[in-house]
């Protein structure tokens, strides 16, 4: 039932709850969920056996910690026995009958065999309700248009996050990335949207193109929401900005989850600033961090910051318990200064994408992050160029940058000093610039692969 339209949540006695009475109300779905998992995954029965524990063993949260972790890779590996034992990628994993699995997502295979992803029609009812919960809070209602181009193939965000919209009501347009930036701005002009959602760098790119395309500005397109998704940027405040003026003023978002349980977006504020995402799902979801190399848990306090992981609560195609997801995130438990209760968090970066560099650790987001304040005398486009696979690479870090197009030949080596200098600064790191003209990398729908490797030869 969509709400009254001046509500400012989707479901408030949910969205509303305190800190304790999202535990509590976690801890009593934890319980069925994790018997549910027992009884019906051999998976999960040996993760269970691996700790000599049945799920009746499990009377606290520091029990519950103790429950082995499980990431991609096992993902995988049970996918394949699943395969090579019952004939069923899902076999193992799987916790609800195959006649009651309504869609099956994965990811993107590029490194290997796709990861899959069951959801039942209760599984689908959460994720719709996520979705409602994002697009409400940021003020989208029933006959708003939202152009989707984000991809639209097997990707998480695809098809869920369309579904998700029409559920609170807004009409979507599944246009997809796939189809390229002109017909990205067709659908635009032809539907009238005033919402787009895409990756930062897509949103950048339109705005890049439009003119070329269409004869007008971007600012001219009437986009007055941008939703950020798939990739680092949203967050950024001159990311931010940049969408914000390049649209003509549009409001930014950044928000993430697809066809799971792990839900967040940032709150209306000033494209300049940038307080987090609230955590809009932890009555689906319950999130922890654990040390990115260690694997030991680490508390939620305010300005903790570790790899997140998940549990799913009340889900019963393919439930993660304890799946260390690889997304190093920050949490902040301080009071919002808008007054909104919950956890916010942000993102920032990939546990096995870091970088170490003469001792010091960095992400690719955190240079990029770092990158995109030099806009628009640069794209924001750019590669880090490696001789071998991290994580420890020899200084400088090479980079291969997009410069603006306005950016003369004669003002790079300038350019390029300045960001070695801010790059020292802010990360202490060394780098050496390769410049290359506007548009020669490949903009993606969901996220960008930062780093190329040459080896050398």
């Amino acid at each position: 039932m969509t709400p009254p339209l001046s509500q400012n949540f989707w479901n408030p006695p949910v969205e509303t709850l305190g800190f304790d009475e999202i535990r509590a109300l976690q801890w009593r779905r934890l319980e069925p969920q994790l018997k549910y998992n027992f009884k019906n995954s051999q998976f999960y029965r040996e993760k269970f056996a691996a700790i000599d524990a049945s799920p009746d063993d499990i009377k606290s949260w520091q029990d519950f910690q103790r429950i082995p972790l499980m990431n991609k890779d096992e993902h995988r590996l049970a996918q394949e026995r699943g395969l090579a034992e019952h004939g069923d990628p899902l076999a193992l994993l799987n916790c609800a009958p195959r006649d009651q699995v309504v869609r099956i997502n994965a990811t993107s295979g590029t490194t290997g065999i796709p990861t899959l992803y069951a959801a039942t029609q209760n599984d689908v009812d959460i994720v719709n309700e996520m979705h409602a919960r994002k697009y409400w809070r940021a003020g989208m209602r029933p006959g708003d248009t939202i152009i989707q181009a984000l991809s639209l193939s097997m990707f998480t965000g695809g098809l869920p996050l369309s579904q998700g919209i029409m559920h609170m009501g807004a009409a979507c347009v599944p246009v997809g990335v796939e189809g390229g930036t002109k017909r990205v701005l067709d659908f635009i002009a032809l539907t009238k949207a005033s919402a787009l959602i895409a990756t930062p760098s897509f949103g950048l790119h339109l705005i890049e193109q439009c003119h070329k395309h269409t004869g007008e500005p971007a600012a001219a397109l009437g986009i007055k929401t941008f939703f950020c998704a798939g990739e680092p940027g949203g967050g950024d405040p001159s990311v931010r900005v940049a969408l914000a003026d390049g649209f003509g003023g549009a409001r930014i978002f950044d928000h993430t989850g697809g066809g799971h349980a792990f839900h967040g977006i940032s709150r209306d504020e000033p494209a300049e600033q940038f307080s987090g995402m609230y955590f809009i799902s932890p009555d689906h979801c319950i999130l922890e961090l654990v040390d990115p190399v260690t694997k030991d848990p680490i508390s939620l306090e305010d300005g903790s910051q570790g790899e997140m992981v998940w549990t799913f609560l009340n889900w019963q195609g393919g439930p993660f318990m304890r799946y260390a997801m690889g997304d190093v995130a920050r949490v902040i438990t301080s009071p919002c200064p808008s007054g909104t209760p919950g956890l916010r968090f942000s993102i920032i970066g990939r546990a096995d994408d870091m970088l170490i560099v003469k001792g010091v650790n960095v992400y690719p987001a955190a240079i990029q992050n770092e990158l995109f304040k030099f806009l628009p005398d640069i794209t924001g486009a750019f590669r880090i160029i490696l001789e071998a696979p991290g994580p420890k690479i020899s200084s400088p870090v090479n980079l291969m940058i997009e410069h603006g197009d306005k950016i003369g030949t004669g003002e790079l080596d300038d350019l390029a000093n300045r960001i070695i200098d801010h790059l020292r600064q802010q990360l202490r790191i060394g780098a050496a610039i390769d410049w290359i003209p506007p548009n020669k990398l490949p903009r993606s729908a969901h996220k960008t692969n930062l780093t190329e490797i040459y080896p050398t030869t």
